[in-house]
């Protein structure tokens, strides 16, 4: 059975940093996309970073609100997914899921793309 745990969530200041994990178990293999994902209350599921292996290539995406302060990567047995966080700024508060696509070819920035999702950690930035 395919799990995403997150983690790394927390309450913050505006300007701090933070470092989101997202563990996968139950199944791996060498092409997929593993994605991040945030959604504010009373706002839409948005896409905010994603890396995708085909067999023995990475690629890396972001999207251009969180281009230049959030960073995606990965640990070499591509079971553990990080979102390093920095400059976070009030409309950055969220809850942050991770979710995994086992088809690598998928459009990343789509949230009807992936198969799994974790459960989401909130990430809250003050003022």
């Amino acid at each position: 059975q395919v799990q995403l745990v997150e983690s790394g969530g927390g309450l913050v200041q505006a300007g701090d940093s933070l470092r989101l994990s997202c563990a996968l178990s139950g199944r791996t293999g060498s092409s997929y996309a593993m994605g991040w994902f945030r959604q504010a209350p009373g706002k839409e599921r948005e896409f905010v970073a994603a890396i995708r292996w085909t067999g023995g290539s990475v690629s890396k995406y972001s999207a251009d609100t969180v281009k230049g302060r959030f960073t995606i990567s990965e640990d070499n047995a591509m079971k553990t997914v990080y979102l390093q966080m920095t400059t976070l700024k009030p409309e950055d508060t969220a809850v942050y899921y991770c979710a995994i696509a086992w088809n690598s070819g998928i459009v990343v920035g789509t949230h009807a793309s992936y198969d799994y999702w974790g459960q989401g950690t909130q990430v809250t930035v003050s003022s």
